[in-house]
């Protein structure tokens, strides 16, 4: 009886650990995927590729024109991510979600093609990327309350001594299931030397039933945990979302294009949003602005007559009805915010926050306007001091630090600052 009920321990055993080692395999043969090269001269020559065809539009930690892209191969396969680096479109033609949903949330924005750079390129840019100027261990400690920059680099276990962990584990719980194997063959050799009855006999010659894995409750209890755990994952980002409005982007009364105005004709911000370096607020344009320029241009593309989309100007003129366009962005009540303070005195460009303003058909919010976002700026942007005497004494003062001046040194950090 006392070997009997060893072997079923023994069994019960070995069929447990044959179900996790399978499991390990898959997620080993999931992390396996080729790691980025992390030395000196990769990072450097990635550097060079980077400043020649990406600064343009991106930077590591945050968002610019485009995704932040530390951490691009964290989200996706190296391959696939270097796929998409050669050829955009054709990734997200294939119907990749992922890129299609980065490519909507961008306004679709296309990226140009780099079919030019050869494998050593791309891989020389992906070490730079993952490994490339990173931040100070302490200033990165500093922001861990505040939102981390989308697509930043996340903290934990680099990817390739993750994949040496599975390894060594998958290797261990070999060995253990190759030593359990060998001690139920020995076991059951040496009870059937005994003398025993027909129902003890059955017993011993019956074959392993992983079934009864799936049915124990220790199995069910960790796949119960894994769920509920799951679903609060979930449930707590949706709560981080509410009232979060990146991405909408609402149709307007009239079909005015940012693309046309501020791209092909190269119209400054500042010509039709006048309060943007003077005020708080950046100015909706009355139709007396719009008119400035269509009292004579009055059709689009050459046809004849007034186009409809400008005549809705004229008729908001001859009624002296303001058009009334729908609000995009839209910070809450309790949060200040002045458009003057940061474009006439920090000298902000307007794509900072609203994207790539000048190739939008339809304006959509661009980026989350959350206070970690707004808190994560502060900690990151260094403060425009050249030129203004203003600033003269901070900066003998902060001489002695290594870091450039940030605005989290002037009091950027301050509640005070956005809500009194």
């Amino acid at each position: 009886m006392l070997f009997k009920r060893s072997l079923v321990g023994i069994r019960l055993s070995f069929q447990t650990l044959a179900v996790l080692f399978f499991m390990l395999i898959g997620a080993t043969a999931y992390a396996a995927d080729p790691t980025v090269a992390s030395s000196e001269e990769a990072i450097a020559a990635g550097k060079t590729v980077f400043n020649a065809n990406c600064k343009q539009c991106h930077k590591l930690d945050q968002k610019y024109t485009g995704p932040a892209l530390r951490g691009a191969t964290d989200r996706q396969t190296i391959d696939l991510v270097k796929s998409f680096i050669k050829n955009s479109t054709a990734v997200i033609a294939s119907g990749d979600s992922y890129y299609t949903n980065l490519y909507k949330e961008y306004a679709n924005l296309q990226m140009p093609s780099h079919e030019f750079l050869s494998d050593d390129d791309l891989n020389n840019l992906l070490a730079y990327i993952e490994y490339g100027d990173k931040v100070d261990p302490a200033a990165a400690a500093a922001t861990a309350g505040g939102e981390v920059a989308a697509g930043g680099a996340g903290g934990g276990i680099p990817s390739e001594y993750l994949t040496i962990i599975l390894g060594v584990l998958v290797l261990v719980l070999l060995l253990i299931l190759v030593v359990l194997g060998l001690i139920i063959s020995v076991l059951t050799k040496y009870i059937n030397k005994q003398n025993l009855s027909e129902e003890d006999k059955e017993f011993v010659s019956q074959k392993s039933d992983f079934s009864k894995v799936f049915k124990s409750d220790a199995f069910i209890i960790i796949v119960t945990a894994l769920v509920v755990a799951l679903v609060a994952k979930t449930a707590i980002d949706g709560l981080y979302s509410v009232g979060v409005q990146q991405g909408y982007a609402p149709a307007q009364p009239i079909a005015f294009s940012h693309a046309l105005h501020a791209g092909q004709y190269e119209i400054a911000c500042q010509y039709c949003h006048t309060g943007v370096e003077i005020g708080k607020s950046a100015n909706i344009p009355s139709a007396n602005i719009c008119m400035n320029c269509h009292t004579h241009i009055q059709n689009v593309g050459g046809k004849e007559g007034i186009s409809p989309e400008i005549q809705k100007i004229y008729n908001a003129v001859d009624n002296n009805q303001p058009i009334e366009w729908v609000r995009v962005h839209n910070l809450p009540d309790l949060a200040y915010f002045n458009h003057a303070q940061h474009v006439a005195v920090g000298g902000i460009e307007c794509q900072t926050c609203h994207g790539p303003i000048q190739e939008m058909e339809v304006v959509g919010q661009h980026s989350t306007l959350t206070m970690g976002w707004c808190i994560d700026c502060h900690r990151q942007t260094e403060v425009a001091t050249e030129g203004n005497a203003y600033y003269d004494k901070l900066v003998q003062l902060h001489s002695s630090s290594k870091d450039a001046l940030k605005v989290k040194d002037i009091g950027g950090l301050e509640c005070a600052k956005c809500h009194y």
